[in-house]
């Protein structure tokens, strides 16, 4: 069982940053995909980026590649998102997530909001 637990939401102006952290409980957390996701008013829930393991090629969407860069810090069970150069369009729900290799994601964090003003 994993449990996470998502901070670092807020308000924030276009073109500023800001910076995510997902707190995972649970032994082996180094050996889970952790993944961030997004979900604003109104659309469905999408993909943002994935960690795989420490100094593996993350990946990322589209719509955030060059402006959020995932990380995570297998000693302290935490994955990161930083945000930079943040659009109104960036306003969501941003979900933590985490799942074996070779599996759907299972565990989900509550969520944390950010919203970025024009």
């Amino acid at each position: 069982q994993v449990q996470l637990v998502e901070s670092g939401g807020g308000l924030v102006q276009a073109g500023g940053s800001l910076r995510l952290s997902c707190a995972a409980s649970g032994r082996l957390f180094s050996s889970y995909y952790m993944g961030w996701f997004r979900q604003a008013p109104g659309k469905e829930r999408e993909f943002v980026a994935e960690s795989r393991w420490i100094g593996g090629t993350p990946y990322y969407a589209n719509s955030v590649k060059g402006r959020f860069t995932i990380s995570r810090d297998n000693a302290k069970n935490t994955v990161y998102l930083q945000m930079n150069s943040l659009k109104p369009e960036d306003t969501a729900v941003y979900y933590c997530a985490a799942k074996s290799p070779g599996s759907s994601y299972g565990y989900w964090g509550q969520g944390t909001r950010v919203t970025v003003s024009s």
